[in-house]
């Protein structure tokens, strides 16, 4: 097996940050929340947050005290719809988050 380590980089620093920037771009899920609405467009808050990959959705309560894995992102709207006037909707979150700047461990 040959050691890594003793390779040469195929890539200078920029070149591989550029590489490792189109990676995670392309394989980034798409993030949602879902929505909480009271009567019909009068209130609502937003009850979670998550993302969608292509196999499953990953959802947390704002409050982080639940979690869950789902099959699909449409399935958390269960979870939150109260009843009683209420309903939930998914959101789709646009744009690049604002983040900060990369950290290499």
């Amino acid at each position: 097996m040959t050691d890594l380590t003793e390779l040469e980089p195929l890539w200078d620093e920029a070149g591989f940050a550029t590489f490792l920037e189109g990676l995670a771009t392309d394989d980034a899920p798409r993030l949602f929340a879902v929505a909480v609405e009271y009567g019909h467009r009068h209130d609502g808050y937003i009850a979670a947050y998550g993302m969608a990959f292509p196999c499953h959705a990953e959802i947390v309560s704002r409050e982080g005290d639940f979690r869950a894995r789902l099959q699909e992102p449409e399935s958390a709207l269960s979870y939150f719809a109260e009843g009683d006037g209420t309903s939930a909707r998914l959101v789709w979150l646009t744009g690049t988050p604002k983040v900060a700047t990369d950290v290499t461990i």
